[in-house]
């Protein structure tokens, strides 16, 4: 038996090196920085007037779907352009129907409609990006303008359809395919990669035990703040006499949510203004698409004390 070993040498890091080194690079491109700033100057105001409009959650998915609606929709586009770039290239194998100008065809159909599913999916993506920050947004950018190019690609192929080049309209469909690719490869980047549009707080459960936070007497009524227990952000707020902890970070994009500001017990997250229920964790507001963790407390020895989840309780058996 014999052991195959991974490519070595330059050849071998090249391709598995080649994603990190471009994505490494497109992060830092100066024409698609100066781009970005120019977007978002026109953009961002707009979204931030309209921030609190439930439309833009619903765009966003939010509490209402769980997740986001853009990643969703972006199946449509891809299913509709893949089925038209099929039956052009069996028309191309076997002879195509007979056709004429003006009229779609079997192709030409799920080409419109990946048009039309594209315009939700371009719609609900800049919304999400608009949320985005740094390095992700750049890129989130490139992943727009790639699928910008696709959609723009395929109206061409579909005007060809129309017009009764079909050979043309084949081509340039296969051509918006391509660029559909390469803008799901980036935006595959994106969540896997980056981790943008994931719940921050999947992960975090402890501690496993009762541990001491704050001195109590140090959280008077109405007084938020956060501490670290265990490794883990914890905001801790008083309202009523009731004591509330919730995972500090935001599940949204991980920002800490107790350098916010708390209305009528609720945290509004200060990157991206995602409110939360401070009783519940429930979302009151998106572009959160995941409630934050609730964490049991207890007043003991002058000590506020959290923990995380509770042990399983353990299995008896009777003899």
């Amino acid at each position: 038996m014999t052991n195959s070993a991974p490519p070595s040498g330059p050849a071998g890091s090249l391709l598995t090196t080649w994603h990190q080194a471009f994505f490494a690079s497109a992060g830092q491109w100066a024409w698609l920085s100066t781009l970005n700033d120019r977007v978002s100057a026109v953009t961002q105001p707009l979204y931030d007037r309209h921030r609190s409009n439930p439309l833009v959650e619903v765009m966003h998915g939010g509490r209402w779907a769980g997740h986001s609606l853009h990643a969703a929709l972006s199946d449509l586009p891809i299913g509709f352009w893949a089925g038209a770039l099929v039956l052009d290239v069996v028309d191309e194998l076997t002879g195509p129907a007979p056709s004429s100008a003006g009229r779609l065809g079997p192709a030409g159909t799920l080409s419109a409609a990946g048009l039309l599913a594209a315009g939700a999916t371009v719609a609900t993506g800049a919304t999400d990006w608009t949320v985005s920050d740094g390095e992700d947004r750049r890129v989130g950018l490139l992943h727009g303008l790639l699928n910008l190019a696709a959609t723009a690609v395929q109206s061409a192929s579909l005007v060809a359809r129309l017009s009764g080049r079909r050979r043309t309209a084949a081509l340039l469909g296969l051509a918006g395919f391509g660029a559909v690719g390469a803008a799901g490869f980036v935006g595959g980047h994106l969540v896997q990669g980056r981790g943008v549009m994931v719940n921050r707080v999947a992960a975090n459960s402890g501690p496993g035990r009762w541990v001491s936070a704050i001195e109590d007497e140090n959280l008077p009524e109405g007084a938020m703040t956060g501490v670290v227990v265990e490794g883990r952000q914890v905001l801790l707020h008083r309202s009523d006499g009731e004591i509330h902890a919730l995972d500090n970070m935001c599940s949204h994009a991980g920002a800490l949510l107790s350098r916010g500001e708390v209305v009528d017990c609720a945290v509004v997250c200060p990157l991206h203004g995602s409110m939360f229920d401070l009783r519940d964790g429930r979302i009151l507001r998106g572009p959160a698409h995941h409630p934050q963790p609730v964490l049991p407390t207890r007043v003991r020895n002058g000590w506020i004390e959290v923990r995380g989840a509770q042990p399983k309780p353990r299995r008896t058996t009777s003899s």
